[in-house]
């Protein structure tokens, strides 16, 4: 696929807000969490760290990317309903390196995953991430165990 990525605006912001998810993938739905939803609703839009992606016309996705200390970024991301399971995930994800690689040229990526969503842990592996820890994250009403993951990547001078 070929992707272009945008800084999110705040009709973009709406439609990812609007997505539901099925099965045991409706943990990911924005609803699910009241202030994670409040959090994307009020600083998404016209932010540089949150972009939306599109393949075409369609709005396939977003990253968002924030900068921590060592020189990592964390990786967030979100992919349209629509286009979940049907064997997108790697090239959306790898899209998602290039863009975080051109704004931060870090040293390291890092992702938080849910531990029950082995599909996308499998994607993560594919990308060259590896686990590095699991921890317990109070979110959509609950405790749950997620997973902590890292790519180091190459730089060359």
């Amino acid at each position: 696929m070929n992707y272009h990525f945008k800084i999110m605006n705040q009709n973009e912001v709406e439609k990812v807000i609007s997505w539901k998810y099925e099965g045991v993938y409706a943990f990911y739905d924005m609803e699910a969490d009241m202030e994670d939803l409040r959090e994307f609703r009020e600083f998404a839009a016209d932010n540089r760290n949150y972009w939306s992606v599109y393949e075409k016309e369609m709005l396939v996705g977003f990253f968002s990317y924030h900068d921590q200390d060592l020189n990592q970024v964390e990786i967030g991301l979100g992919m349209n309903p629509e286009m979940v399971g049907q064997g997108y995930g790697l090239s959306f994800l790898e899209a998602g390196i290039e863009k975080a690689i051109d704004l931060y040229q870090p040293s390291s990526l890092s992702m938080s995953v849910a531990e029950f969503n082995k599909r996308a842990i499998k994607v993560y592996q594919k990308a060259g991430f590896i686990k590095e820890n699991t921890f317990v994250q109070r979110t959509n009403g609950g405790m749950y165990p997620f997973v902590s993951m890292i790519k180091e990547l190459n730089q060359t001078t």
